[in-house]
């Protein structure tokens, strides 16, 4: 099973060798594709040649490509990410409204209970107040309780005075955090065999990840703990490269799937999976829900 998180972070050039990444830098180190599950290339003095991104495509593994500011510009996707990718673009296709609405709700719901799950385990009493909003949600969240419990949750974690539109650590953290959870979930849904484009609940034209968007959303929580003991940790005082590879290492972090403890990276590939079965049998009972241990 795939499970490191590489970074290539100074001038190098990448080739393949016989199942292995090679990596020539100041030295050469090799690392096999078998263990790779992301490699983030962060800065743009990379050379990297065609038969390695091709092996790193056949093998899913997400390549993240930042620009000049060391900021996350592009990722690789495959055009065929199963060999009946046909077949499961036709059943995207063919996904119901009721069956999107139900699971898109299931989504909604299970995030704010999450964000509850995050507040409960800082001890904050603001936990009981989201678990309210969570019960009075509506199909599709008609009355906004996402947006009611955002508020709440994120001037208990942050301060009162914390806005996500603020220019400051604190959001690059969060939003770098939220990318990589991005990535992966788009890494499972090509692999999958679906389109990236197609979303639940998002449905924006200019967004090319809707359907990642849509699914990412219950694992916020696990990225906002993570800023959030950065920052109690007086790590935040700016947001560069130190920052960015503590975020990476999120993926790493031991979660609760199905009553079993695995690396948040492992539990979105499940979590991911039981989604697509919930949509294909108009089930969401069958969705695998990640928690806090």
């Amino acid at each position: 099973m795939s499970w490191r998180v590489i970074v290539i972070s100074t001038r190098a050039k990448l080739d393949l060798q016989l199942g292995y990444m090679v990596v020539r830098g100041e030295r050469t180190t090799k690392v096999h594709l078998d263990e790779i599950s992301v490699l983030l290339i962060e800065t743009t003095e990379v050379s990297i040649t065609a038969a390695l991104l091709v092996e790193m495509t056949d093998r899913k593994i997400k390549v993240i490509f930042c620009d000049s500011k060391r900021n996350p510009s592009a990722e690789l996707i495959p055009y065929y990410g199963a060999h009946d990718v046909s077949a499961k673009i036709k059943q995207q296709i063919a996904w119901s409204e009721s069956t999107k609405g139900d699971v898109g709700t299931a989504i909604i719901y299970t995030k704010i209970k999450m964000q509850a799950a995050l507040l409960q385990k800082l001890g904050l009493d603001t936990a009981a107040m989201l678990d309210v909003y969570a019960t009075q949600l509506q199909y599709l969240d008609a009355s906004n309780r996402e947006g009611h419990a955002a508020k709440v949750y994120f001037n208990s974690i942050f301060g009162l005075g914390f806005t996500r539109a603020d220019d400051i650590a604190v959001n690059a953290a969060l939003n770098y955090g939220y990318m990589v959870l991005l990535a992966a979930c788009n890494r499972e849904i090509t692999a999958n065999g679906y389109l990236t484009q197609l979303g639940l609940i998002h449905d924006n034209i200019f967004n090319a990840f809707n359907l990642g968007s849509d699914i990412m959303e219950p694992l916020r929580p696990f990225v906002d703990y993570q800023v959030y003991d950065m920052l109690v940790k007086d790590k935040l005082h700016c947001f560069d490269k130190e920052q960015k590879h503590e975020l990476l290492d999120v993926l790493n972090k031991n979660v609760v799937n199905n009553e079993k403890q695995v690396t948040l990276n492992y539990a979105i590939k499940l979590y991911c999976k039981s989604v697509f079965d919930a949509l294909n049998s108009n089930d969401v009972s069958v969705i695998k829900w990640n928690s806090f241990l």
